[in-house]
């Protein structure tokens, strides 16, 4: 069962705005329910462009972060790119080695191995990167919450600078990094607070290439901020559009090697959309996280042999096909569970052993079919990997901090978030979520919305 709203519209709007852009009344009134209810606005929406990449100085920290990477690279000091595991800090952490690479840096990459050191920064990398002669490190997708690795970082001089999109710790404020450039954090005036992490990273880098006189090279990235963008699903709205748009258009004629291996071999030919991206390209880039180690995905797309691109690509592909069966395998296990818990508004199933490269996609499924926010944990040795995904009407993170205290660390965003926990914590944990839940959640909250944009009658169409 669905709960229908139905869009009402003002009828002079709809007229206005369907003269003003020589279109129907009916995408008119689709383009008012969706939010861009002026010509302006409208004419955005329908024709993305470069113009409508905002100024990346806008966002904080900007300038010191652009001061300090240009000095590491005049004094020839080895900077170290930290990304995230998954599509979006992978893609992001490419992003912006490329960038670097350009303008003459000595890097090194590193994305943390999902089993054997989680998500974040840690120290022992840290460590690592200190001995092998980095003086910096920038993180990608990553490092909001990271503040016991910053603490040490600034106590044995490396420099860290932070991109990110995740939320900040309300509570504890931002870790002490050099520069944190994050739309989300507190008096950040930039102007679309939706950018993915691959999104921020981008933005950095156009800073970059625009000091150095670079700025042509820009929209030739953008091809891989789009799969970034698509594959962490962000609002395809505002900036994020005119970058899907912008990159989806290219992606066919991309000459990397690496994003020529993947449309291969996931049979993605001609004219690309966000369905491709969506549901066969971030798949296979995402299994190589999942299932092993993230690293091979900066390494296809940054590959000059286009054999070893294929023999990576194929590999993510058998990657891909293995991950299906463990999720559908973990997916009916944690369904199992869900049958035992009973008028449960939070809905957290645990248990031994289960795969933590797929639980996410357990989640994702709970919570879809019993409109739910889930979190499905994996249970190892006392200690419980999670990942949490919502719904609509519900804020993740704000559930998530009402019991802080039971977390090893967590952090995330409204809809999605990861965490680790005691196993003892559990049954607490549960009892907390559902509490904060029932009192945040209206009846109407718990049965999925099912968005009318526009009353259409029989005799306002045609075939043409």
């Amino acid at each position: 069962m669905k709960r229908w709203t139905i869009q009402k519209h003002n009828h002079e709007e709809v007229k206005l705005l369907a003269n003003a852009l020589k279109v129907s009344p009916i995408v008119a009134a689709l383009l008012i329910s969706r939010g861009h209810e002026t010509e302006e606005k409208a004419h955005q929406f329908l024709n993305p462009s470069t113009e409508h990449l905002h100024e990346p100085y806008l966002l904080k920290d900007m300038k010191t972060a652009v001061n300090r990477i240009l000095k590491a690279i005049e004094n020839g000091e080895k900077i170290l790119i930290w990304g995230d595991y998954d599509v979006d800090g992978t893609t992001g952490t490419v992003v912006l080695r490329k960038a670097l690479e350009i303008l003459g840096a000595k890097t090194i990459f590193h994305v943390p191995h999902r089993f054997t050191e989680g998500y974040g920064v840690n120290i022992p990398e840290l460590e690592k990167a200190k001995k092998c002669g980095c003086s910096l490190v920038v993180s990608v997708d990553c490092g909001i919450r990271s503040f016991e690795p910053l603490n040490w970082a600034k106590e044995n001089g490396l420099d860290v600078i932070i991109t990110d999109h995740h939320l900040p710790d309300e509570s504890n404020g931002n870790p002490p990094a050099l520069a944190i450039i994050n739309p989300n954090q507190p008096d950040c005036e930039y102007p679309d607070k939706n950018l993915a992490g691959v999104g921020v990273a981008f933005k950095l880098a156009h800073a970059l290439l625009r000091e150095k006189r670079k700025e042509n090279l820009v929209k030739s990235f953008l091809k891989v901020v789009a799969i970034g963008t698509i594959a962490d699903v962000m609002n395809l709205t505002g900036e994020n559009r005119a970058i899907v748009s912008l990159g989806l258009k290219d992606l066919p004629k991309a000459v990397n090697y690496g994003l020529k291996a993947l449309m291969e071999v996931a049979d993605c030919t001609g004219e690309m959309s966000s369905y491709d991206i969506g549901f066969r390209i971030a798949p296979r880039i995402n299994a190589a996280g999942r299932m092993d180690a993230a690293r091979h995905v900066v390494e296809l797309l940054e590959t000059t042999d286009f054999d070893e691109a294929r023999s990576i690509a194929e590999m993510l592909n058998s990657r891909n096909r293995e991950r299906q069966k463990i999720q559908q395998e973990i997916t009916a296990l944690a369904f199992l569970e869900t049958k035992v818990i009973t008028s449960k508004n939070f809905i957290v199933v645990a248990g031994e052993g289960w795969h933590r490269g797929v639980i996410g996609l357990a989640a994702s499924k709970i919570a879809e079919k019993l409109y739910r926010p889930t979190i499905v944990l994996s249970l190892e040795n006392g200690i419980a990997h999670g990942s949490a995904r919502s719904i609509a009407g519900y804020h993740l993170l704000n559930g998530l901090d009402s019991c802080s205290e039971l977390f090893e660390q967590y952090g995330g965003h409204a809809a999605a978030a990861g965490m680790t926990i005691r196993r003892e914590n559990i049954e607490q944990l549960q009892e907390k979520l559902n509490d904060h839940a029932t009192a945040n959640l209206s009846a109407d909250d718990l049965i999925p919305e099912l968005k009318i944009d526009a009353v259409v009658s029989a005799n306002t169409l045609s075939l043409d």
